[in-house]
């Protein structure tokens, strides 16, 4: 049988890597670099602008940056794609082995949610170093951006970012935003805040972190008006619409967030059904990808080998984790609820490892002779046997780079919005406003077009199509960082039961549980008077259900 981990570790040694750190960081970065470009000299500062601006994009696909916070490498540690694996692994959609070789296994089992853990570390600090490289572009473009579109193209751009930045971090500190409008939140930097203001800066409210989050992306939408882009990798108008969609679909502002989800989508076109019916999502030129992370070969994280996305979720590569030493499997309880007449079904190998819709190039079915274990070999373009699939309900959804099964670089570009996305935003919040029939309209001819030309959403009120979207987001958007999201918005509880989860991390949550929310890292507390004794409650991990 074929091993596809290029670096080999010991079981032993990988655990090691990743006991909670015991020093730590810095507090955040407050202070704006750089001083205020004014329109006298912006024509000759308009490059470093533009890097200020790239500096984003490429914060988000950065390996190894809490390296030097803690002495050792974290395989984790590759930017907001690993954010999305923490995000779907604490949740009930994505299924992976509770071992040593699974980077994101105390995601899966709740032992991450302490003011110690090292991944609390990374989701705090990855979140607000791209707020603070927002916050240098806003502090730049104070005195310049309403008479000068570079500036004002880099400001919305800067504005979006640290919309989306402080989106997430409200999502993973707190409940969501109705029911807990004055609950404490996470404490706001601004361009102007200072260091000393940092330092006793308490946690802003629900309602205030996402009035900021609003603020930025009114203006956001304002500024990017007419800016084209030269790729998906960049923040456009659409994309700054696509945003304020989900922060208003939280927020349970129906009406405009099926709007603005509506203008998002323009221009855009979902896979076809005979499109969904490969191996994808790895190429951000895609028609239906609105906005999504740029990598390429010189990008370090592909340059580290095994710090990226594909090397974890791809069951394709020559080259990582998956699929042979971390699998990244579907719940089996959700797959089993996945009509046969949908193309989605077979974006997982079945139960007894076979592909019941998709019929992957170069695939055959094998018996190792000398255990017994059966198996599925794939195959490269020569004839090689470069991959072993061993586990049902293993992924086949997210393809390797270049399409090449069996590629050693993993250079795969990683999706953020796509139109999909959108469109199951447009149904769930027409229902909800209260024009049910127009909603289930909207969902029933997405997925009849492009997915099952046998749907039939049998909701008959607002809360059903909102469960019928649910449940296509959990087919649709899976991998991509949004199920945990879902279960919080929705206040769901997290019930892995009866599925193909470990029984030690086989847990029936109630919605809201405190388990749920991320602790605010030791130094932050530390370097921030005003959130001492101001932290999340640190309890228990889960008891697997019986």
């Amino acid at each position: 049988m074929k091993k596809t981990f290029k670096y080999i570790y010991s079981v032993a040694a990988v655990a090691a890597l990743a006991l909670t750190a015991g020093s730590c960081t810095d507090s955040m970065d407050t202070e704006p670099s750089g001083s205020t470009l004014t329109k006298e000299t912006l024509d000759k500062n308009a490059a470093s602008l533009d890097g200020l601006v790239k500096g984003m994009y490429s914060n988000m696909i950065q390996a190894e940056a809490i390296n030097s916070w803690y002495g050792a490498t974290r395989h984790y540690d590759f930017g907001y794609a690993s954010t999305m694996m923490m995000m779907d692994n604490a949740g009930q959609d994505e299924v992976s082995p509770n071992s040593g070789y699974n980077w994101y296994r105390n995601n899966l089992n709740f032992g991450d949610r302490t003011d110690k853990s090292d991944i609390t570390y990374f989701l705090w600090n990855q979140q607000y170093k791209n707020i603070m490289q927002a916050n240098s572009i806003v502090s730049a473009t104070a005195s310049s951006y309403q008479d000068n579109s570079t500036a004002a193209a880099a400001r919305g751009k800067a504005l979006a970012m640290r919309a989306f930045c402080y989106m997430n971090l409200a999502q993973m500190y707190q409940f969501t935003y109705k029911g807990h409008e004055d609950a404490p939140c996470v404490p706001i930097i601004k361009e102007t805040t200072t260091a000393e203001q940092a330092a006793d800066n308490p946690r802003a409210t629900v309602k205030d972190v996402y009035d900021f989050i609003m603020d930025d992306l009114n203006n956001a939408v304002t500024l990017l008006d007419g800016v084209s882009r030269s790729s998906h990798g960049d923040i456009d108008q659409q994309v700054a619409y696509g945003l304020r969609a989900r922060a208003e679909l939280i927020m349970q502002n129906w009406k405009a967030a099926a709007e603005d989800a509506a203008k998002a989508a323009e221009g855009f076109t979902p896979l076809s059904i005979s499109e969904a019916a490969n191996p994808g999502f790895n190429e951000i030129s895609a028609a239906n990808w609105i906005w999504g992370m740029d990598v390429n070969e010189t990008s370090d994280i592909v340059q580290t080998g095994i710090l990226n996305f594909p090397s974890m979720m791809s069951s394709f590569t020559g080259n990582g984790y998956s699929p042979m030493y971390a699998s990244r499997c579907i719940n089996s309880k959700l797959w089993n609820e996945i009509p046969s007449t949908d193309v989605r079904k077979g974006w997982w190998l079945d139960a007894n490892l076979h592909l019941p819709i998709v019929n992957a190039n170069f695939v055959k079915d094998e018996e190792d002779p000398e255990s017994g274990t059966k198996y599925v070999a794939v195959f490269n373009k020569s004839g090689e046997e470069v991959i072993d699939w061993t586990d049902p309900y293993l992924n086949v959804k997210f393809g390797p780079y270049q399409d090449a099964y069996g590629n050693e670089t993993n250079a795969c570009d990683v999706p953020l919005m796509r139109v999909e996305e959108m469109i199951l935003i447009q149904a769930e919040a027409t229902a909800m406003s209260g024009d049910v029939v127009g909603g289930k309209k909207i969902l029933e001819d997405f997925v009849r077009n492009y997915r099952d030309p046998d749907y039939t959403c049998n909701a008959t009120t607002a809360e059903g199509v909102q469960e019928a979207v649910w449940f296509q987001r959990h087919v649709e958007l899976w991998g991509e960082g949004f199920s945990y999201f879902d279960i919080m918005r929705l206040k769901k509880p997290i019930d892995r039961r009866g599925a193909n989860y470990d029984p030690t991390v086989t847990y029936n949550i109630p919605a809201e549980s405190k388990i749920m929310l991320w602790i605010i890292p030791e130094d932050e507390v530390n370097n921030n008077k005003a959130l001492q004794g101001k932290n999340n409650e640190i309890v228990a991990v889960p008891t697997p259900a019986k």
